[in-house]
């Protein structure tokens, strides 16, 4: 079975304080043979780039409300007048605060639900075809 993928290229705010922060090249990429993931690469041109994978079903509501516990959470508000979707990233290694503009984000998504509507990703793992095949030996 061939898979889609879908890639946008960004430049994230990484939020030092309320006064600062700095520019984060960064690419948003989902992939239909993984259809319940997003993936987000950060310095994605430097040497060492940093990767984080979660639940598309939570960048998604936080374009619209607060969505996520823990090591992911994700939700909109306004800089400078513009909308933005904030990420904060939590892991053993720090915590970072992401800046993401809006529109660019919600375009991507709206991408990622043409190639795999919500609620159809169960049907884009295989499942059911391994299944037969394994019972079928």
């Amino acid at each position: 079975m061939s898979h889609t993928v879908v890639e946008r290229e960004l430049e994230l705010r990484l939020i030092l304080s309320p006064e600062r922060s700095i520019p984060v090249p960064a690419r948003l990429t989902y992939r239909s043979d993984d259809p319940y993931a997003v993936h987000v690469g950060f310095h994605v041109t430097s040497a060492c780039p940093v990767h984080w994978t979660f639940a598309r079903d939570l960048l998604v509501e936080g374009v619209f409300r607060p969505s996520g516990h823990g090591d992911v959470r994700v939700w909109p508000t306004k800089a400078e007048g513009r909308s933005v979707v904030l990420m904060a990233l939590s892991s053993p290694d720090g915590d970072a605060l992401l800046e993401a503009p809006t529109a660019q984000v919600s375009a991507w998504l709206e991408r990622t639900l043409r190639v795999v509507p919500p609620g159809s990703e169960a049907g884009r793992l295989g499942i059911d075809e391994a299944l037969d095949q394994l019972l079928a030996q």
